[in-house]
């Protein structure tokens, strides 16, 4: 499996610029802020598939508009093909900030609407808030069945996560119950022996 600091060194940015992905709740189709730090590229966030995958625009013509994918166990990351080329700059010219968008799999719903026509396969990837962003891959990638996989292991991992935090909460009221329990016994047996 390659980690995310495997491939940083093909972005044309400087070094003091190299884009992080946040694991905290983000905005869906966030970009990541150049100047940030670099703590989690630097811990354990691993690729787990790396390849072109095509995303339909946006705009009035909705056109297909390739991006470089980085699946992670929390995140789509989602790359444009020429920042992962080396720089074609002169030396002493500015270079333009890479701009990563993440598809955190905390604000998405569902990876659906899975349709096969011709050499692709197109799917819709459905945000909390109801935004569908449409892709489409050749057949034999099964970009879509990866992305919903690591999706739901995912949420998987926080629901348990959660339950933990919820028995913890739980067992330390229980605690503190017993505790006020034994202490207003021994207040009442002190002041029957007084």
């Amino acid at each position: 499996m390659l980690r995310i600091t495997d491939w940083l060194h093909l972005l044309p940015v400087p070094r003091s610029w190299i884009l992080i992905l946040k694991t905290s709740c983000s905005p869906p189709l966030r970009r990541v802020p150049p100047p940030a730090a670099r703590t989690m590229l630097e811990s354990s966030c691993k690729v787990l598939k790396e390849g072109l995958l095509e995303k339909r625009s946006d705009g009035l013509l909705q056109l297909w508009k390739k991006k470089r994918c980085l699946l992670t166990e929390e995140a789509l990351l989602l790359v444009p093909p020429k920042q992962l080329e080396p720089p074609q700059l002169q030396p002493g010219s500015p270079q333009e900030p890479a701009r990563i968008k993440e598809l955190h799999f905390s604000n998405m719903k569902t990876v659906d609407c899975v349709e096969r026509k011709g050499k692709y396969v197109y799917f819709t990837v459905v945000m909390a808030e109801g935004r569908e962003i449409d892709f489409r891959c050749p057949q034999d990638e099964g970009w879509n069945a990866e992305i919903t996989l690591q999706m739901v292991q995912y949420k998987n991992r926080q629901a348990i996560l959660a339950v933990k935090s919820s028995r913890q909460k739980q067992q330390h009221l229980v605690q503190q119950q017993q505790q006020q329990q034994q202490h207003g016994q021994r207040l009442r047996s002190t002041a029957n022996s007084a």
